[in-house]
């Protein structure tokens, strides 16, 4: 599994709000400018963050982006899931269902399921609040 620039992009720009919040709206200027990453694709990343409902939006004067809940109850799974639509490793994981035909024959599908479970969890289990207190990447639990 990789995951994308955009998921990348999106666990820093959230950060970032999470780091500077102060309750005002935060441009989008100022977020690309700390985080060196374009103002034009973090525009389309922040647009996708927001219509998911992880931020709030405001346009005009005054206007930018803010987290719309604590940093503690946003997980990075919930980030890279609206970025990257599944953190399943393999395609017949990627819906609710499995409807692969060879599913019950598979021989590799408890593995896949096993290793997609361990990458909810420790996705799960890391939320931005951990990362702006920089907790290392050995405290994690899985």
């Amino acid at each position: 599994m990789k995951i994308s620039t955009k998921g990348r992009y999106a666990i820093r720009a959230m950060l970032d709000l999470a780091e500077n919040d102060t309750g005002d709206y935060i441009t989008l200027s100022d977020i690309a400018k700390r985080q060196e990453i374009s103002e034009k694709y973090l525009e389309s990343i922040i647009s996708l963050l927001s219509k998911n409902g992880l931020l709030d939006a405001l346009r005009g004067k005054g206007g930018g982006y803010r987290l719309n809940r604590s940093p503690g109850e946003y997980t990075i799974a919930s980030i890279l899931k609206v970025t990257e639509g599944t953190l399943a490793p393999v395609a017949c994981l990627e819906g609710e269902r499995n409807t692969c035909k060879r599913a019950s024959q598979c021989r590799t599908l408890g593995m896949w399921t096993d290793f997609y479970k361990m990458i909810e969890q420790f996705f799960e289990g890391i939320t931005l609040a951990d990362l702006v207190t920089e907790k290392g990447a050995g405290d994690y639990v899985i």
